[in-house]
């Protein structure tokens, strides 16, 4: 019994820090993406679109920020509807 109660808790402690990592990566992307948005509402859902495209496209993390940087330079504002 003390064995499962030790690779239970092992198991759980393990799980909760991979999670935390895979939230604190996401959020450190999104405030890169938002950043290079600056507060233009329109190109801060460009950049957050453009993150979205960057996982489907499995760009890698070290590659991310040049990515970003790249898509935010190509934004164009459009004319007001």
């Amino acid at each position: 019994m003390d064995y499962f109660i030790i690779v239970a808790t092992t198991a759980a402690g393990l799980y909760f820090h991979w999670w935390l990592y895979s939230r604190i990566k996401r959020w450190i992307d999104r405030d890169l993406a938002l950043s290079l948005a600056g507060h233009d509402q329109r190109k801060r859902l460009f950049m957050l679109q453009q993150l979205d495209r960057a996982r489907v496209e499995k760009v890698k993390r070290r590659d991310l920020p040049r990515w970003l940087q790249d898509a935010a330079q190509k934004y164009s504002p459009q004319a007001p509807d």
